[in-house]
């Protein structure tokens, strides 16, 4: 109920803000107005400006334009600002470094991607969901690298693991959950602890390795298919804020709980993280059929 702002036309000839027009066939792919079917248009994404309406505009209105549009960049800035509040997908565990292809669906999830393809930031929370408080306190932040549309406005989205967090506080915006959040980074530990640790990382890690290669032909290319191959043992294991990559790649593959990976997803000690997986490894080799 504003000002026009980047006037788009449908094929049936009417006329709407972009933004609106998105989201409108976000529900339904038919015009808001007549209620004619949009689906190719939306298929092919091929919305243009209305440069007469937009000139009539410029021409008339040109403060209000002004006024309109500097209003339109405050609340990009604001959606852009993910230090003040981060969007949130409530569905799987993800974890930093692994990838985590999404089906995108829901209206509410649909307008959130493009939120954070259009302000730049490519990245969203990944969180489980909580039977009270909507999603759990911890999650891992997302980076979109690729969106693939249908014609009937479903995507699918290619997503990488960044970066773990703690959610502060729950929120809401446009129907999606957001979260006021705080960035996890392991404690780095020196001198015998740091021994300890690398003795440790080291034997864990052949324990890892020896699992994985010790199961069956089929199930070893089925993970390598999703996962990729089991990451490489890193010389320094405090290197990343995350730790060591294989870690997670082993979280996401071993038959884990998602409330038992959301434990180890949350320690920001390597070594309580890797006595974890260690755990896992005896428990996942002895239940083994021989």
């Amino acid at each position: 109920m504003r000002l026009f702002y980047e006037p788009v036309a449908t094929p049936c000839g009417h006329t709407f803000c972009l933004k609106c027009l998105e989201r409108c066939l976000d529900h339904n792919s038919n015009c808001p107005l007549c209620k004619e079917n949009l689906s190719e248009y939306l298929a092919t994404r091929g919305y243009s400006k209305t440069l007469l309406m937009e000139e009539v505009l410029q021409r008339y209105l040109g403060d209000e334009l002004a006024e309109r549009k500097k209003i339109h960049e405050e609340e990009l800035k604001e959606l852009s600002n993910l230090e003040q509040e981060v969007p949130i997908f409530v569905c799987t565990m993800a974890f930093p470094t692994i990838t985590c292809p999404l089906h995108v669906f829901e209206p509410r999830y649909r307008l959130m991607i493009r939120r954070s393809m259009e302000t730049g930031t490519r990245q969203f929370g990944m969180c489980i969901a909580h039977e009270i408080k909507g999603f759990a306190d911890y999650g891992c932040m997302l980076e979109v690298r690729d969106v693939k549309f249908f014609p009937d406005g479903r995507s699918v989205v290619d997503t990488i693991g960044v970066s773990r967090f703690k959610v502060l506080s729950h929120g809401q915006r446009d129907g999606y959950h957001t979260a006021k959040i705080l960035y996890l980074e392991d404690r780095k530990v020196e001198g015998e602890g740091l021994v300890e640790l690398l003795k440790l990382h080291t034997s864990v890690y052949d324990q890892a390795n020896h699992w994985f290669t010790s199961l069956k032909d089929n199930m070893k290319s089925q993970i390598q298919s999703h996962f990729g191959l089991l990451p490489s043992r890193e010389p320094d294991p405090q290197a990343s804020p995350s730790g060591p990559a294989w870690c997670w790649w082993l979280l996401a593959v071993l038959p884990l709980e998602n409330r038992a990976q959301l434990t180890i997803l949350a320690m920001t000690s390597l070594k309580d993280r890797l006595i974890a997986i260690r755990r896992v490894l005896i428990f996942v080799t002895r239940k083994r059929p021989r």
